[in-house]
């Protein structure tokens, strides 16, 4: 099957909601859905039928959480999945049977506990069973983890021939809960999948700006599976099929072509949307793309002028390189956050040094830098083999840094970018060195772009280093750089790249060179400066030029990190404005803020001068709650969220050490479970880290949790706040029930619950005492309940 020539200039239908069908039809609370497939095979085939004769271009599999994980026994992966291929194809025999893989059920570290590398093999067992089984396609769906997205499409794309479908649930801000926005998934799976697109979660209408935003991120074909709106207490959708059709309509006026429906909708709505696409046509999409990098959080746009921080390398840089020889991340830790503060918007990362084994550390680099900051890297290094496990590993869209006009260096490293969806710094260089003239420099360029073309490569992807040899030796390269990035920007849509400071090499009071060197170049075209962003007259010059050619529209950014500017340089700025000293390892509250392992022997010092509990109310607390507030804000993410419990646990653990046994450092006890019949404990397992490092004691019961279990947990020590999770929209049945067993067997427990399905209206009249829709309004719930203890 040609997958792209099908989907091309027609609407094609998806079919609909699977579990929901399934548990009318009888299913379990409690009973995995994929087991059905063995167990009870002609009820999966009656679904299956059902959409096929509605409409359905593509029938998913029964198979959304037949992986190792949840199955528990690797054995019964490829028996359930070759059952349901089985099953979908006798249902529906003309149709194209597309193998349903949804998230694992764990989270990626930093997040979690597993390994990219368990990641990738789960998924690949998954999707080679299914391409032995007959599948036609991979479809990867409700993903909320951009790692876990990227681990999945690359265990298809490197063991199957299969084409491959991903999409990914947003709330209403655009964000998945882990904080991925719509723009940077797009960005990084688009180098690998067929099709993208959104599903789960919200009802058409608020899912429209979601695809809004998709739309302008990627050229890719695009496809929708919305709820049915939201549930009521009943579980009763709020979005009929004749409302829910006449959204669909502006998807497709959006130039979305491929249609289906999750959570709440039937047949019936597959079977309106049939009738719908009759009386439609295809919308071709203009699509204008914007040059981008990006991390599992955040965008970067080359729009105007952008810096790399140029800190984490060692070249010429002895601290630096001491650093990589020891493996001292602390080191690491703060020329990151030193330069993200200053104002770089991408980080430059180089492990070159020969004492060092560069593959590995680069790697290592690569993994801890993004899991310290949400800003884009920019990866350093000329040896393919260590760019490609530094690519491999790296959660978003980067920089590779870089390519030359050799014949070995074009044939190794552009297809890596190629690959994975990189951009690529081209320096003008072969192997007679940097050339004198701008002709030369402009021919080399244009081969390198040339041939990154022939890769694949977007000409916007292509960044071109003109490269910049010292004024006090080579007097008349100064300008030749400049004209070579002129004409290039004239005759390209590319974007330019320079590291600035070597103009000076050699002279004294560099930065006054290196100051006008830079803003000659930003005129001249130059798009993105390597520099040391530490240096205020480095940023101010970027600053200015961002005003003056009206990048920095109004004024704004300007005004805001200058208005209470004063000519001292040994103090940075906050975006507000506000003077702010420079950053302080030894504040616990920088560290915590910041997710630093030197959080805890920050502690070991404030408890040479505080009592145990003292360091707890007036530091810990205190630091973790204002990192809760900026999560609220949507100032931070999940990640950044995580790094700060667990940077706080690791303070805590230092507390403990220094109080008498007969003292209790113990906030309080809470239950936590994920209801019976739902095998999700993500959320859960995040609440946890959080509540246990606000000074709780969790007792956690963990998935599938029947009722009298949580109430004999409840009884056993006394508990007054027990906390349930349900994220599957079959079993908040359970959740209500395990809720009114503890009232009447419980009724001195608070009881506050949580999920992606959940609502504060559902949550109310099932009897909770609290909705809480994250691990913040958690811990602040508990707070409340704990308050007078």
């Amino acid at each position: 099957m040609n997958f792209k020539e099908f989907i091309q200039d027609k609407i094609v239908l998806l079919d609909g909601a699977l579990g929901t069908q399934l548990q009318k039809r009888g299913l379990e609370g409690g009973e995995l859905p994929e087991r059905l497939n063995i167990t009870s095979p002609e009820t999966v085939y009656e679904v299956h039928k059902e959409y096929a004769d509605a409409g359905s271009d593509i029938i998913y599999t029964n198979t959304f959480g037949a992986n190792r994980k949840k199955l528990k026994d690797s054995s019964e992966v490829e028996k359930v999945i070759q059952a349901a291929v089985k099953i979908a194809k006798s249902a529906a025999p003309d149709k194209i049977i597309a193998l349903d893989l949804g998230p694992t059920g764990a989270l990626i570290e930093p997040l979690g506990s597993m390994t990219f590398d368990e990641a990738y093999d789960i998924y690949k067992e998954q999707a080679v069973a299914g391409e032995k089984a007959g599948a036609d396609l991979v479809v990867i769906e409700t993903m909320s983890d951009l790692y876990e997205v990227k681990a999945a499409l690359l265990a298809v794309r490197e063991n199957t021939s299969l084409p491959v479908m991903c999409s990914m649930t947003f709330d209403e801000d655009g964000r998945t809960f882990t904080g991925c926005p719509v723009e940077a998934f797009a960005l990084t799976a688009s180098n690998f999948a067929d099709a993208i697109g959104v599903n789960c979660s919200l009802g058409p209408d608020k899912l429209f700006p979601v695809v809004q935003r998709l739309a302008s991120s990627t050229d890719l074909p695009l496809f929708v599976k919305a709820n049915a709106g939201l549930p009521d207490s009943e579980m009763n959708y709020s979005v009929s099929a004749e409302e829910f059709c006449s959204e669909y309509e502006k998807f497709v006026a959006l130039g979305v072509n491929i249609l289906g429906g999750c959570c709440g909708t039937t047949p019936e709505y597959i079977k309106k949307l049939n009738e719908m696409r009759k009386t439609l046509n295809p919308v071709k999409r203009e699509f204008n793309y914007k040059t981008a990098v990006c991390s599992s959080t955040k965008v970067v746009y080359i729009d105007g002028v952008k810096v790399i921080g140029e800190r984490i390398n060692p070249t010429g840089k002895k601290a630096m390189k001491q650093a990589l020889i020891d493996k001292d991340f602390g080191y690491i830790a703060t020329q990151t956050l030193e330069q993200v503060e200053a104002g770089a918007e991408i980080l430059d990362v180089n492990a070159g040094l020969p004492q060092i084994d560069e593959k590995e550390m680069l790697t290592e680099m690569v993994r801890y830098i993004q899991g310290l900051t949400d800003t884009p890297l920019q990866i350093d290094c000329s040896k393919p083999e260590a760019i490609e496990r530094a690519l491999r590993y790296y959660n978003g869209k980067p920089i590779v840094n870089s390519v030359n006009a050799e014949e070995s260096s074009l044939n190794t490293i552009l297809p890596l970018v190629a690959k994975y969806g990189a951009s690529v710094v081209g320096l003008t260089m072969d192997d007679e060195g940097i050339p004198k003239t701008v002709e030369k420099r402009l021919m080399l360029a244009e081969k390198i772009i040339a041939r990154a073309k022939q890769f694949g490569i977007k000409e916007q992807d292509i960044y071109i280093d003109c490269l910049t040899l010292t004024v006090s030796a080579e007097p008349d390269q100064a300008i030749n750089t400049l004209q070579a990035i002129t004409l290039l920007k004239s005759k390209y849509d590319i974007k330019t790249v320079l590291g600035v400071s070597n103009i000076s090499f050699g002279l004294p009071a560099r930065q006054i060179i290196n100051s006008a060197f830079l803003t000659m170049a930003m005129y001249a075209g130059l798009d993105l400066p390597i520099l040391n962003p530490n240096i205020p007259e480095n940023m101010q010059a970027v600053d200015a030029f961002n005003v003056l050619t009206e990048r920095d529209k109004n004024c704004t950014r300007y005004t805001e990190k200058y208005a209470s500017y004063q000519a001292a340089t040994t103090q940075i700025r906050t975006a507000d404005g506000k003077k702010e000293e420079k950053a302080n390892e030894e504040d616990i509250f920088y560290c915590i803020d910041k997710g630093l392992d030197k959080a805890r022997d920050v502690t070991a010092k404030l408890l040479e001068r505080h009592k145990p509990l003292e360091v707890i109310d007036e530091y810990l607390i205190p630091a973790l709650n204002r990192v809760g507030d900026n999560y609220e804000k949507g100032k931070i993410f999940l990640p950044q969220l995580i790094a700060s419990a667990e940077s706080v646990k690791a303070c805590f653990d230092e507390v403990k050490k220094h109080i008498p046994n007969s003292e209790n450092a113990d906030k309080g006890k809470i239950v936590l479970a994920t209801v019976k019949g739902d095998v999700h404990d993500i959320g859960k397992n995040i609440v946890r880290t959080v509540l246990e490092n606000y000074g709780y004691k969790v007792i956690d019961l963990g998935k599938n949790v029947d009722p009298a279990l949580v109430v004999e947990a409840v009884r056993q020590d006394n508990i007054k706040l027990c906390g349930l999770s349900a994220l599957m929209t079959t079993t908040v049945e359970n959740m209500k029930k395990t809720v009114e067993l503890l009232k009447k067997e419980c009724p001195h427990c608070k009881i506050m619950v949580g999920g992606a399905v959940l609502t504060e209206d559902y949550a109310r009249k099932i009897g909770a005492d609290k909705y809480c829709k994250d691990a913040n309004q958690s811990a602040k719930y508990a707070e409340s309940i704990f308050k007078d203890n």
